[in-house]
């Protein structure tokens, strides 16, 4: 993450053609600037004094209380060097080419989780049988984690993306690096083939540290993934056509994965100004937030025609899900991976799937920022 903290009042809809810079309150009141439009965007994305830091984090705007995207990470003074030293450190372990030795076991997992729901006979919750365990099980075996914990560190991780008990976040900050710390002790005493054993072979690397990035792995790993698995589901049920057209056509599964990701609506993501700006036009004051309209971007009109249309064979433009530039995920190339398995083996497995209530009456969830939906029952 799809990404989605509580809307702003003030963002334009998917297919508005406005772009530029406006004045918008967040969902805690705070004031920021708001950029539409998919050039904007880009450009923003590349800009180097818009950071995730702030030099007075306890008064800098907030989204909400999460922990991640709630307001200012980081520290200031070093926040370049330390988020360059984060990717040198974590991307060797998240590459294409190790996604792609490890994409079998990603098959193997959704195939035995689809399994397991068609034994249970011609209905389930789409969300529990696959959207949840298959980025968790994924997750756990690459931090080399017990999923037999799953229950314990979900429940943290649902405390950390919380947007509005900021008492709840803190404790499950706490107890998820706690948990990651123990991990990682257990792993210098007996290593095995995992991504936790192998930064803890780095001697450059303090316990702290690896706990601090396992911890993130463990949230960002699996959280976002369980969005996009369930709201791109989602999209392809309640079209039949997309669902017949993927089913007949698998060649088309990776241009349908970016366009599930493009169509879906993320978060707006959250940047401070370092020193004062100029953007499009308006005075950005040091310190300020300003929003970056993905949502805007992703549906911008003079890049994706009709882009309200879900359109598998679409060429143009390239979307920002995933982010851009430095700020690119890393996680990106597994999250791919755990999309492309779990549309291909669901449209293939099940070509009668289909929503089993009212699309209408599914509720997307409000409370962490991630966003999603809490239950996605289909039949077959």
């Amino acid at each position: 993450m799809t990404l989605s903290d509580p809307p702003l009042s003030e963002v334009p809809s998917p297919g508005c053609p406005v772009a530029g810079m406006s004045a918008t309150r967040t969902p805690t009141g705070d004031p920021a600037w708001l950029a539409t439009g998919y050039h904007l965007v880009r450009e923003l994305f590349a800009e180097p004094n818009l950071g995730r830091s702030h030099p007075s984090p306890e008064t800098a705007s907030r989204m909400g209380e999460s922990a991640f995207f709630g307001g200012p990470v980081g520290n200031f003074a070093s926040e370049r060097a330390d988020h360059l030293r984060m990717k040198s450190i974590l991307q060797p372990h998240f590459s294409v080419r190790r996604m792609r030795e490890f994409q079998p076991r990603v098959e193997a997992i959704t195939a035995r989780l689809l399994d397991e729901m068609a034994a249970q006979g011609s209905s389930a919750d789409l969300h529990t049988a696959l959207a949840l365990p298959l980025p968790l099980l994924v997750i756990c075996e690459l931090l080399g984690v017990p999923y037999d914990d799953r229950d314990r560190f979900r429940e943290w991780v649902t405390a950390v993306g919380d947007v509005r008990d900021r008492a709840k976040v803190e404790w499950g900050v706490a107890e998820l690096f706690e948990y990651c710390r123990k991990s990682v002790e257990r792993k210098r005493r007996d290593p095995g083939d995992d991504v936790t054993s192998r930064l803890c072979a780095d001697p450059e690397l303090s316990e702290e540290e690896i706990a601090t990035f396992a911890m993130m792995l463990l949230f960002a790993g699996h959280e976002t993934s369980v969005v996009h698995i369930g709201v791109g589901a989602l999209m392809l049920l309640a079209d039949p056509e997309l669902w017949r057209t993927l089913h007949d056509n698998p060649a088309l599964l990776p241009s349908a994965t970016e366009e599930l990701l493009r169509a879906c609506e993320p978060t707006n993501l959250p940047r401070y100004a370092r020193t004062d700006l100029d953007i499009d036009g308006v005075r950005v004051a040091a310190g300020d937030l300003v929003l970056l309209g993905l949502t805007s971007a992703n549906h911008d009109p003079t890049v994706f025609p009709e882009p309200s249309r879900v359109d598998f064979t679409r060429q143009q433009g390239t979307h920002f899900t995933f982010g851009y530039g430095a700020r690119y995920c890393i996680g990106a190339p597994l999250a791919r991976i755990e999309l492309h398995t779990a549309f291909g083996q669901l449209v293939s497995r099940f070509p009668d799937m289909r929503l089993a209530v009212d699309k209408q009456t599914l509720i997307m969830r409000d409370d962490v920022f991630t966003g999603g939906l809490r239950t996605l029952p289909v039949r077959w």
